[in-house]
Parts: C-alpha cells; sequence; structure tokens
C-alpha cells in the first residue's frame, strides 16, 4: 500500500504547478483589490527560493489556489510549487515519516494536522499569528482554537491557519413561496418553529429532509444535531462533547437530537413524513422546494447543495438562503458552523514563514473571492470583489459569527463520526428514542479506546 501511494505522488508530480507572474488572473492596479498588501509584500525577498504545497485541490480548485500563489510567488521572487491528489491524507502522513514533506501542507480538516503536531511532525506559525487571528477574524478565538494542538513535547502551540472555510449553517427557500403565501424570514429559533407550525397549519409542508448517501447514509442529520448543539449550548460544552469529555448520553446530547427530531419526527413537519427522512436521497430532498405547489418550504444544508437544485435554477432569485437562527432566549449569539482548510507549515523555512504571513494580506483572500468557491471570515477584506452574490451573502455569515465550530462528525473518531454517529441518526429518524441512540453510539466510542 505504501508503494502504491509514492507512485501516487510521483505521478501528482508531473502535474505540479510553478506559480509566476504569467499566471496572474488581475493585473496589478486594478479593481477593487487591496493591492497596498501586495505591494507590501515585495519587502520581502526569496529569489530563487523554492516554496512546496502540497494539499487537496484538484481541477478548478488547483487553479485557484495556483492563481493566489502565483502574487506571493511575482512579489518576493519565490519559486512556488503546488502539488494536489485525492490521497492527501494518506500521501502526507508517508511524506512526513519518509522525511520528504513539503514546506506547507494544506488539511482539510483539524484531526490528522492534531496528530502530525503531536508526532512532532509540524512547526509552530510564526510568533504573532494567533494575536493576529483573533483581532482580524470574525469569531477570532474559535479560529485560533481550532488550530492550536499539543505538540511532541505536549505543549500547545498554534500550528494551523485556516484559509478557505465552508458554512452550514445555512437554510434554502424559494423566495417566490414565501410571497405568496406570505412567509417572512425568521431571526430567531423560535421564530423559525413558529414559522414551521404556521406553514403546517395552514396545511403545507415545512420542511424537506433526506438523508440518504449510499454508504454514508445518515450524514446530513449529524448536521443538524451539530447546528442545535450550537444553538442549546455554549461553545466549551460542544467542544468537550467533540473529544467525548461529555458523552453522547449527557442531557446536552439528547436534548441537541431531540431538537433536530422536533423538525423530522413529526409528520406534519415533514415531505413524505417522518418515515421518509432515512430513505430520502440528501441529493433528492431539496426537489420539493421547486416543484408546483411546493412540496416543502425549507431545506437545512451547506453551501454545496444548489449543485442539486434543477437545472438553471438561479441562485439568489429562484432559491435563496437564511442562517440558521440562534435562539434569542439563550443568549448564545449567533454561532454558526462549518468546515475549511487549514494550511501547516510541515517542512520550515523563511519562504514557508513569509507564505504564512501572505495569507494575512487582504489580497491573499480577495484574488480567490472574486473568482469561485471561496469563503472567509478576514474581516479586512472588499467583499465588493465577490464573483457571486450568493457567495458574498454566505461570507455575510461567516463575518456575522459570534463562534464558529467545525463539523464535530470530522473531529470525531472515524468509526463514530463517520459510523455509529450516522446509522445512529438514521435509527432515530426510524424511531428509537434519542436515549437508546446515543447510549449506542457511545458503547461505539467507549470500544475505540
Amino acid at each position: 500500500m505504501k508503494k502504491l501511494f509514492l507512485m501516487s505522488a510521483a505521478a501528482a508530480a508531473l502535474t505540479i504547478g510553478s506559480a509566476h507572474s504569467a499566471d496572474l488572473k488581475f493585473t496589478p492596479g486594478e479593481g477593487d483589490f487591496n493591492w497596498e498588501s501586495y505591494e507590501a509584500l515585495k519587502s520581502t525577498q526569496l529569489d530563487g527560493e523554492e516554496v512546496t504545497v502540497f494539499g487537496p485541490w484538484l481541477g478548478p480548485d488547483q487553479e485557484n489556489v495556483e492563481s493566489v500563489l502565483a502574487y506571493f510567488a511575482e512579489a518576493t521572487g519565490a519559486d512556488v510549487k503546488y502539488v494536489g491528489s485525492d490521497s492527501f491524507e494518506q500521501q502526507i502522513m508517508i511524506d512526513a515519516e519518509a522525511g520528504s514533506a513539503p514546506n506547507i501542507a494544506v488539511f482539510p480538516q483539524p484531526g490528522l494536522a492534531a496528530d502530525m503536531a503531536k508526532r512532532g511532525f509540524l512547526s509552530p506559525l510564526p510568533e504573532g499569528t494567533g494575536d493576529w487571528i483573533k483581532e482580524n477574524y470574525a469569531a477570532g478565538q474559535s479560529w485560533v482554537d481550532l488550530g492550536t494542538y499539543a505538540g511532541e513535547d505536549g505543549s500547545d502551540n498554534l500550528y494551523g491557519f485556516f484559509y478557505k472555510v465552508d458554512v452550514k449553517s445555512l437554510v434554502w427557500y424559494v423566495p417566490e413561496n414565501f410571497e405568496d403565501a406570505g412567509y417572512e424570514i425568521p431571526e430567531t429559533m423560535e421564530e423559525l418553529k413558529a414559522l414551521t407550525e404556521q406553514i403546517a397549519a395552514d396545511g403545507e409542508t415545512p420542511w424537506c429532509i433526506g438523508l440518504g448517501s449510499g454508504g454514508a447514509t445518515g450524514w446530513p442529520a449529524t448536521d443538524w444535531v451539530e447546528d442545535m448543539m450550537l444553538r442549546t449550548q455554549s461553545p466549551d460544552v460542544y467542544d468537550k462533547w467533540v473529544s467525548n469529555e461529555i458523552k453522547f448520553t449527557d442531557p446536552a446530547v439528547i436534548d441537541a437530537i431531540e431538537e433536530f427530531g422536533w423538525f423530522a419526527r413529526n409528520d406534519a413537519h415533514v415531505a413524505g413524513g417522518a418515515g421518509a427522512v432515512a430513505t430520502t436521497d440528501f441529493r433528492d430532498s431539496p426537489k420539493g422546494l421547486f416543484s408546483s405547489p411546493p412540496q416543502c418550504y425549507m431545506h437545512h444544508q451547506a453551501s454545496f447543495i444548489p449543485a442539486f437544485f434543477p437545472e438553471g435554477t438561479e441562485v439568489g432569485t429562484d432559491a435563496d438562503f437564511f442562517y440558521m437562527p440562534a435562539y434569542e432566549g439563550k443568549d448564545l449569539g449567533k454561532p454558526v458552523l462549518g468546515a475549511g482548510t487549514l494550511w501547516a507549515i510541515t517542512k520550515d523555512s523563511p519562504g514557508a514563514q513569509a507564505l504564512i504571513e501572505f495569507l494575512q494580506s487582504p489580497i491573499a483572500h480577495e484574488i480567490w473571492m472574486a473568482q469561485k468557491g471561496f469563503l472567509t471570515p478576514y474581516k479586512a477584506v472588499n467583499t465588493d470583489v465577490f464573483s457571486d452574490p450568493t457567495l458574498k451573502k454566505m461570507n455575510d455569515v461567516l463575518l456575522g459569527a459570534t463562534t464558529f465550530r467545525f463539523d464535530a462528525s470530522d473531529l470525531m473518531p472515524g468509526g463514530v463520526g463517520a459510523g455509529s454517529f450516522w446509522t445512529g441518526m438514521v435509527d432515530y429518524t426510524g424511531g428509537k428514542s434519542a436515549e437508546e441512540v446515543a447510549d449506542a453510539i457511545q458503547k461505539s466510542w467507549d470500544a475505540l479506546k
């Protein structure tokens, strides 16, 4: 198996992109970009120094990240090379163990980065990076916490810089349907529940929910439960749940599961009735928003779901979204659930440290914002450069966050987060009690210890 992955890395190396001035997407000085931050980069001279970056992005995302790195290369004189792989998680560990790690690794989630920091494969980020994040990122302390791990000596350091984020705390709807029925966008969870009951009382169906996803069936429900944990408990309780310091059988977790059940286990609240939730494919579930008459009025899903809307659907006109609101009465601010990539130094060098500092400049974010598929919590960026108004609106949700937390199931051991948690949610929507399901999930976690 190791040989197979090494061969894969060699093949990937053939597609390395070397950033240079020909890759610049925008001419310095044009548009509404923060060109001052780009000009300031020129004081860092790295002429001829090779800086290697390894990450999970292929296809259009690889082109986008290479276009960002081109500005760093042009300003500093560094020779920047990016390699993307769909086997990143396996390959980065092999490379680190072999002593052939890149300067920078881009991790799709914090768990693997934390493991590598513990084994001594990551270098702490430059001094002052944490203070910069706390001051410049919305919910800045959350991002510092997510990037801080115990090193080989057991002491905590900041190892991860988050760049390129996804938002999950969204509810999708069709504006025309809301307008025809006289419904208004809810601002609080109390209002969202009242709207749900109003739609049901009007003889309509409030929600479309589908958990089907082949071997991964059940995962959409984990996003619901995670959002409900953040809306019923403080962030520290969420963190203790993720680490299993608070067990799945704790009343706080039981309550969050039942909050999801309030929506999903009521036949009047969900298209097809509660029995259809587990068997409806998540890719098909939003289609009820677009039928005539509508089969449902709302759908909870992450920022990627428009890819499964009917062909020709224009987001912002034919479909739109609002922030999954928090309880007004619980005083927990505006928590946002999501995911994202973090950049870490796996082979320290002046170029590696300079690249992390480059990510602290607005231009490093704005160049990708002006293309596709990028969100950032950086408060100083000019959001007018977004090429897509939908992304700009999603970014506003991110910038309005008082707390950001990473998808819990992605941080839990695979046997739980990508196993018993999924199947437990299917069992719950099928009629088992939250207590029964939580007990089974906890037993599976205990068996891994």
